[in-house]
């Protein structure tokens, strides 16, 4: 019996896999609605990256009304994020959520460090064909809640608070609205 555990966590293991979040998908809440097997593995750093938004193929989201966020090789530069630890399972309707099939994002493999120095091998997704847009102010505003929910560094964050969103003023997705709602209720 005592081997058993072992046993247990190693098949667990070859039933998940790791991704790397970097946009709306760092709010708990956020990837919640669409892949409830997400759980927090740790903060990590994307080394040689850089953070943009845009719209892939010239369309709009019509989910943020503006640019959604991607990332691109840059060197000297970093993109810091969450790494989600997911069940399989949840595999498809995580690439449906990034628009897989429909061409806007591909899925790459990237190399993170933890913030204690382990490098790890990680999912991620990155915009193909895209034009930068700015973010509409919600899209920014799940970024920023969900760096600072999971304490990405201070720097960092500061970073994501300067970014100039477009001017769009009408309603995203209600899901997304009563998130940011939650989150204005709990601030006051």
């Amino acid at each position: 019996m005592a081997n058993s555990g072992g046993a247990d966590r190693r098949g667990q293991e070859e039933e998940s896999f790791l991704y790397f979040a970097y946009g709306s998908n760092l709010l708990k809440e956020r990837i919640h609605l669409r892949n409830p097997s997400a759980e927090f593995y740790c903060v990590a750093r994307l080394q040689d990256f850089k953070l943009d938004f845009g719209n892939s193929q010239g369309k709009i989201s019509e989910t943020w009304h503006g640019g959604i966020a991607t990332i691109f090789e840059s060197p000297g530069d970093e993109v810091w994020g969450v790494v989600w630890k997911m069940h399989k399972s949840n595999l498809s309707s995580l690439d449906k959520q990034e628009g897989v099939k429909s061409g806007f994002y591909v899925p790459i493999e990237v190399n993170v460090s933890t913030q204690e120095g382990k490098e790890i091998t990680c999912r991620s997704y990155q915009m193909t064909n895209y034009e930068s847009v700015p973010p509409s102010p919600q899209y920014k505003k799940v970024i920023c809640m969900g760096a600072k929910e999971n304490g990405l560094p201070l720097e960092y964050q500061k970073k994501l608070n300067a970014i100039k969103p477009n001017d769009y003023k009408g309603k995203v997705s209600e899901e997304i609205e009563d998130i940011i709602k939650r989150d204005e209720t709990k601030a006051h």
